[in-house]
């Protein structure tokens, strides 16, 4: 992504200039204590204009917002989302796995710890509800000053809340983010407090909005996307990216072709793991390219990006993500993914379909739950080399 040079932040230390009329000091008192309150009324006058202008500018941001569902609890001052008053929060589990064994019945939350669902849609048929094959948690740990990037695998085989044992990304097809939310919710035992959708081609725009990607790409990844490209007539040559091995600058045509590889043979090595490894590397790209970043900058962002994103986020939620974007942006960054290397098996169901069974239910919620609620910066080395 396009490094940003323009940093022009003020502090109270900046010295004013009198840009008064400069009259001689020996002036009438009175004179001199009216023109004071006038300079002074005048001075407030033109802080309150700004501000308002600012604020009316503000607002025309968050409502390009596709905001589909406006929490009832609308408390602005919130670093993180009371989940209490959430319309998706506290959904009954399903019958199937019980979650009474670490949480008592209930979702495991904490007002401090912000669940979002990020949801990739695929929807290139306009249906009511496309397809997902990517599903991420970002969790903004505020007790930890850690971002958490957790990946559900789209072949999980889950109960999903009133159809039944499917794959995890049929939730949505069946029912939106809500369904996926609660799919996640039931099966694992943790509140999603909130959600946000980004469709193939918004996805595309956003990174061209940013100005582009730059990614540590290996060769053979590279040459997926170049052959992903050239066959999909995107390009007129079969080899658009020239670029050697390691940090190499994507489009958004380019990076979505990127965040989709999970392989090709006799082009890149690959599977739906190592797919749901550059969806994290993807977004921790852009959170490191952020950090320099200003409150200026992130806004102007927002106003661009903010139109091609759907999000039940309100408004209010909203403006306290962006205003302490800068400070989540400093966390330390961990990673996870469900199911574990260890947790986990491959089945055929009775409809030909390759699936995979979380072995220990118990195991896999427990580990999610540390993950997602704990300190990870002791347990997890996060790679700062991408």
């Amino acid at each position: 992504m396009a490094k940003y040079s323009d940093k022009r932040d003020y502090d109270d230390s900046d010295e004013y200039v009198d840009i008064s009329s400069g009259r001689p000091d020996a002036v009438n008192k009175k004179r001199k204590g009216s023109f004071a309150k006038s300079a002074a009324v005048t001075l407030l006058s033109i802080i309150f204009i700004i501000a308002g202008a600012g604020m009316l500018y503000y607002y025309s941001i968050l409502n390009s917002v596709n905001v589909v569902a406006k929490s009832t609890s609308g408390d602005s001052s919130l670093i993180s989302v009371d989940t209490e008053d959430s319309e998706l929060g506290n959904t009954s589990a399903s019958s199937e796995f019980s979650i009474d064994s670490f949480s008592n019945g209930k979702l495991m939350n904490d007002s401090n710890v912000l669940n979002i669902l990020l949801i990739g849609e695929d929807n290139r048929h306009e249906a009511e509800y496309g397809r997902t094959d990517t599903m991420i948690v970002l969790t903004i740990d505020n007790n930890n000053k850690e971002l958490k990037l957790t990946s559900f695998m789209r072949d999980l085989w889950v109960n999903i809340p009133d159809y039944g044992m499917q794959r995890i990304n049929v939730a949505y097809t069946v029912g939106g983010a809500p369904k996926t939310v609660a799919t996640i919710e039931s099966n694992f035992g943790i509140d999603i407090d909130r959600y946000a959708i980004v469709d193939f081609a918004s996805f595309k725009k956003i990174i061209d909005v940013l100005g582009g990607l730059d990614i540590k790409l290996t060769d053979e990844e590279i040459d997926y996307i170049n052959w992903q490209t050239w066959k999909n007539g995107q390009a007129d040559t079969r080899y658009e990216i020239q670029a050697e091995p390691g940090i190499v600058h994507l489009n958004g045509r380019q990076a979505l072709w990127h965040a989709r590889n999970r392989g090709q043979e006799g082009i890149c090595s690959g599977s739906d793991f190592t797919r749901t490894q550059r969806q994290r590397n993807v977004l921790k790209t852009l959170m490191k390219e952020f950090k320099d970043a200003s409150i200026t900058q992130i806004i102007g962002i927002a106003n661009e990006v903010g139109p091609l994103i759907t999000t039940d986020l309100s408004y209010s939620e909203i403006t306290v993500l962006v205003a302490n974007a800068l400070t989540y942006l400093k966390y330390d960054v961990c990673e996870f993914r469900l199911p574990t290397d260890t947790n986990y098996g491959d089945v055929i169901t009775s409809g030909g379909a390759w699936v995979l069974v979380v072995n220990d239910w118990n195991q896999a919620r427990n580990e999610l739950v540390d993950f997602v609620f704990n300190a990870q910066k002791d347990k997890i080395s996060t790679d700062d080399s991408f």
